[in-house]
């Protein structure tokens, strides 16, 4: 899948949970709905540019789950 289209989506799944009051909790619910909803391949694309761009295009907060919670995603 196009790389823009998953950091769009990524940055969607983010902004919803960056209303919670708790981050860390937001970033743990990030990380479960992707895992629960991108098919594997997705997933490891999403997390091969955190590490490769250093996530440029994603929300901080996304670039944060994914990097504190990487292990969850592969």
């Amino acid at each position: 899948m196009n790389i823009e289209h998953l950091i769009t989506m990524a940055n969607q799944i983010g902004t919803f949970f960056s209303a919670y009051p708790d981050r860390e909790l937001a970033k743990n619910e990030i990380v479960s709905h992707i895992k629960r909803f991108w098919a594997h391949n997705m997933r490891q694309q999403l997390v091969s540019h955190v590490n490769e761009q250093q996530g440029q295009g994603l929300d901080a907060i996304v670039t944060d789950a994914v990097r504190q919670h990487v292990g969850q995603l592969v």
